[in-house]
């Protein structure tokens, strides 16, 4: 058991959160190990978008709470966002700065030396064919390029936790499979993502667990192999599954 305990990076313990009298989440109660990316899937207003904004403290709880690493994301907050790189599905980027001044902000929010981050820097900027871009106002970067700016600002800062809404948005062929190189290094590396999408094929591809959420309830979690057994399906694609478990009661 304290094994176990060590390897979580990220807890949920029988969170709910309540809009009113709608329950949007219920009870949520699993954990995510480190080195592990892991995917939070579920048809639109099934609890996603509501669950990832209480794992980055946007939101509060109604009830529970969530650790990251250890740290209570509502009573640690500083300690626990300092651990977290989140890449929404709508990046905000104020337009009247440059790409390096965007980096440069970044760094000074995680109190990381520009000496210190530079290397990493320059390699994510030439990685993303940014490099001759990040003395421009982002306001004329293409949407494709500001995503590929916001996962620069994520990685630069070498967080332990990446909390991702739909990280292929805007991205060209060769941005996808940039994103899920570097996707799968952060893994591989140790760390923990936890990703969000509707591009069920994407999560297929990254994904070493799985959980469906549905009307705010975990309604699946496992591999892909462990999806197709809940869900009785005869196909390991993930698409065949998560339309199977998701489909509305006759």
């Amino acid at each position: 058991m304290a094994n176990n305990i060590r390897m979580e990076m990220i807890r949920f313990e029988q969170v709910s959160k309540n809009y009113g009298a709608v329950e949007a989440v219920k009870n949520l109660d699993f954990s995510v190990e480190k080195g592990v990316c892991f995917g939070f899937l579920g048809p639109n207003g099934a609890g996603k978008t509501t669950t990832i904004k209480m794992l980055t403290g946007i939101l509060i709880p109604t009830g529970g709470r969530i650790l990251i690493d250890g740290h209570d994301i509502q009573r640690e907050p500083d300690k626990a966002k300092q651990l977290i790189g989140f890449i929404p599905d709508k990046p905000f980027i104020y337009d009247k700065l440059t790409g390096a001044e965007f980096l440069d902000f970044i760094l000074d929010i995680y109190k990381i030396g520009r000496k210190t981050a530079e290397p990493k820097r320059r390699e994510l900027l030439k990685v993303f064919a940014l490099a001759d871009w990040q003395n421009e106002l982002v306001e004329n970067y293409s949407h494709g390029m500001k995503q590929k700016l916001v996962i620069t600002g994520v990685l630069i800062h070498n967080p332990l936790v990446m909390v991702i809404d739909e990280p292929m948005v805007g991205l060209d062929p060769h941005g996808h499979k940039i994103v899920k190189h570097l996707l799968r290094e952060f893994c591989a590396n140790g760390n923990t993502i936890f990703m969000s999408t509707h591009t069920l094929s994407v999560a297929q591809e990254l994904c070493h667990r799985i959980s469906i959420i549905d009307k705010g309830n975990i309604i699946a979690t496992g591999d892909i192999g462990e999806l197709r057994s809940q869900a009785h399906a005869d196909s390991d694609q993930l698409e065949q599954i998560f339309l199977k478990l998701t489909e509305p009661a006759e």
